[in-house]
């Protein structure tokens, strides 16, 4: 399972960060140029490990991604301006978060976490 979640999301991650060069308010998400270039290394990552990777490494990516970006979403609800969207601004990589973004963040956390744990961690045919 995880080897399909880092493949499918890998390809997802490609698109968004190169649509979002075209269109940076993308389901009404905050997607600059720092912003669409994560989602294109992350997809390029995400498909090695899909594609080419073991089983066991698709797992243990998909365990540390998934903890990462839902992290990265429950801070940015946390840490977010509650006046402003809980617009999240990390202005030394000029990159803005907001509350849809929280959202797609967690929602891809959950997504790799569940590849991750749906996969058992004593597979053998890597």
């Amino acid at each position: 399972m995880a080897k399909t979640i880092c493949t499918l999301l890998g390809v997802v991650f490609l698109l968004v960060g190169i649509i979002g060069f075209f269109s940076p308010n993308l389901m009404g998400t905050h997607l600059s140029t720092t912003h669409n270039l994560v989602h294109i290394v992350s997809g390029l990552i995400s498909l090695y490990f899909g594609l080419a990777g073991s089983l066991s490494g698709a797992r243990g990516f998909a365990l540390a991604f998934g903890a990462i970006y839902l992290l990265l979403g429950v801070c940015g609800f946390i840490l977010g301006d509650a006046a402003n969207d809980r617009m999240l601004n990390i202005n030394a990589i000029n990159l803005m978060l907001g509350t849809r973004d929280h959202a797609v963040h967690i929602l891809l956390g959950v997504l790799f976490l569940i590849g991750a744990l749906a996969t058992r961690s004593d597979a053998a045919g890597d």
